[in-house]
């Protein structure tokens, strides 16, 4: 990770791995199944993103790890020249309620309920044939409130996982990154932080975060992680895509980030503009000829109508969730652009004011 400007503790940078590299603050759009939803590989190159997502659990169950390395790994599998990134699957594992102990999880599959059983040593194997760029450990990932025995506990296989993690990893072109946990304790947090980094990765998650809690909660706990991290190697966090906390993430020093909030509000005709969220199915829009927001300059807005889009939504038209998902993925990518000229310019503090002042 080479830091390349900073304002504050807010970092622009570039980050490398084996087949390239991407600019950094960067957002990276979820693939879960191999595509984002309603998106094309071509759309995500169009827009301009340089990294997607897949879930390593819901590929694992279909189509298997073994059919996406023998269609040419997770790029090549989805049309994708970019990079990719896969997570653990540990979310969703831990949010069916499975079973675990010191040695892995046993969890049923969502789509037929067959049971599996995961490992630290097999969720680096199972990523490293699915062949993402970039994998992460499996980790604990406990929901929020937690009691703080759990948590805990979570902490202390989190650094065990990752260790055994670390030491069956085998694929020299495949980075892999480290998780921090510790919910909102920021002596855990700390803690974890510094257990994770002393295993030497080549990046660092800090995951279990905006999963119940206040911003007001995460932003502390995120702080004491990023504070025992590494200045030369990339900082992500897992799982938040909300304009404010994005750029406020950022200002703490964070890298990058990959959410689902960005297709799921556009399937269902929310959109996100320098105003605010648009509900594009209200009726005030019908006759409208304005864009989604005309200080955008994606396709959408330049090409289509508020009172279009409202039409396509209310007779049933899919088309709306694609465009409306299009213009949410392109206005959150240059949020992100935007991030880093006010860094390199020295004037991100106004830039996140005004962002948190609209969306905090």
């Amino acid at each position: 990770m080479r830091v390349v400007a900073t304002d504050g503790l807010a970092r622009a940078g570039v980050a490398t791995v084996h087949r390239g590299s991407y600019e950094t603050p960067c957002f990276m759009p979820v693939g879960t199944r191999g595509a984002v939803k309603y998106l094309s590989a071509d759309d995500y190159a169009r827009l301009g993103a340089r990294i997607v997502l897949g879930n390593t659990y819901h590929l694992m169950l279909r189509p298997g790890a073994d059919a996406v390395a023998g269609l040419g790994g997770l790029g090549r599998f989805s049309g994708w020249d970019g990079l990719t990134l896969t997570d653990s699957g540990g979310f969703q594992v831990f949010s069916l309620d499975p079973r675990v102990d010191d040695d892995g999880v046993d969890f049923r599959s969502t789509y037929d309920g067959s049971v599996h059983r995961f490992t630290p040593e097999s969720a680096v194997d199972v990523q490293e044939r699915i062949g993402a760029d970039i994998q992460m450990v499996l980790d604990v990932c406990p929901p929020l409130p937690s009691p703080p025995e759990a948590v805990r506990l979570a902490v202390e296989r989190t650094a065990a996982w990752a260790a055994r993690a670390r030491a069956s990893h085998r694929r020299p072109d495949q980075s892999l990154f480290g998780i921090v946990q510790g919910g909102t304790d920021e002596s855990l947090r700390a803690e974890s932080a510094e257990r994770t980094v002393a295993l030497g990765f080549d990046g660092y998650g800090i995951g279990g975060l905006s999963v119940g809690e206040t911003r007001a909660e995460m932003l502390p706990a995120l702080a004491a992680a990023l504070s025992r991290l590494p200045a030369d190697r990339p900082r992500y966090l897992m799982g938040v895509g909300d304009p404010a906390s994005l750029v406020e993430a950022v200002g703490l020093g964070v890298d990058q980030f990959d959410c689902v909030l960005q297709t799921r509000l556009g399937r269902h005709g929310t959109a996100l503009t320098s105003s605010g969220r648009v509900n594009l199915t209200r009726a005030e829009h019908a006759s409208s000829d304005e864009p989604i927001d005309g200080a955008c300059g994606c396709e959408v807005c330049r090409r289509h109508s508020r009172g279009f889009l409202r039409h396509l939504f209310q007779v049933g038209e899919p088309t709306a969730s694609r465009l409306v998902s299009l213009h949410n993925v392109a206005w959150t990518l240059d949020l992100m652009g935007g991030a880093r000229a006010a860094i390199v310019s020295g004037e991100f503090e106004a830039f996140r004011r005004a962002v948190v002042a609209t969306w905090g």
